[in-house]
């Protein structure tokens, strides 16, 4: 069964998450297809940019708490978003959670309809938003992320956008997006590679410095008891002992 699928027009090429069974979550089998068809777009000449988009009313829910990735491979996808040689946009026109967002924040652009919804859920189920923080920290509002990854809670397209999560936001994300792949429908490949390369440095060095501890700190939280009883309590549909 194939979670990713593939379509390619006028030089963008769409990486569709399509494991809607599971809301997209972060599977181990879904982001290693994932990290193959970005290392296929990053080696092709004829991909002018990747457009990361999805099926069903969930762009990501976040990882697999059947099957979560290891997070060595969460961080080898989120650095290799960062550093493809192509721009990344998301197109979003559902709801986002927690390892999800860390896709966003990777990508160098990304777009919702007015229908999206975000929420960094991690502290609900006993973790804590580790290994996506490479992308984010740097590129998002330090108070707004304070808020949202202590509290878990829910925000629109437009609170997005204004933190820095998102772009741009509208009620058609498609029509959000026409002039922005327009626009790198006429751009240099060699240009937009340089220019990427610009733009995420500073992400890049949050990656060198920061990657191996926040990687620890992923596997020591969901070892912990607390998580156990988290994600246990989440799939059983029931609030954990520690809501007061």
């Amino acid at each position: 069964m194939t979670l990713i699928g593939r379509n390619r027009t006028r030089g963008v090429e769409t990486l569709t998450l399509d494991s809607p069974d599971n809301r997209n979550a972060l599977s181990a089998a879904l982001v290693g297809e994932l990290a193959a068809a970005l290392a296929d777009s990053g080696k092709d000449d004829d991909v002018r940019a990747v457009l990361l988009t999805h099926t069903g009313n969930t762009f990501c829910a976040g990882a697999d708490l059947r099957d979560p990735p290891d997070p060595d491979a969460l961080v080898h996808l989120l650095r290799q978003i960062t550093e493809l040689p192509r721009p990344v946009v998301a197109r979003v026109t559902g709801h986002v959670r927690a390892g999800g967002l860390g896709l966003l924040g990777a990508c160098d652009i990304a777009a919702a309809s007015t229908t999206a919804t975000f929420a960094f859920t991690e502290v609900r189920i006993g973790v804590a938003p580790a290994v996506i923080s490479l992308p984010l920290l740097p590129r998002t509002d330090p108070r707004a992320l304070a808020r949202y990854y202590l509290t878990g809670e829910r925000f629109d397209a437009a609170e997005a956008a204004r933190i820095g999560l998102l772009t741009a936001a509208g009620d058609d994300a498609d029509a959000v997006l026409e002039p922005i792949l327009d626009g790198l429908r006429r751009s240099s490949p060699q240009a937009l590679a340089e220019t990427k390369r610009l733009l995420t440095a500073k992400v890049l060095q949050t990656f060198d410095r920061d990657a191996a501890q926040l990687t620890a700190l992923s596997a020591r939280m969901f070892a912990s008891a607390d998580a156990r009883e988290g994600m246990t309590a989440f799939l059983e549909r029931r609030d954990p002992p520690w809501v007061l």
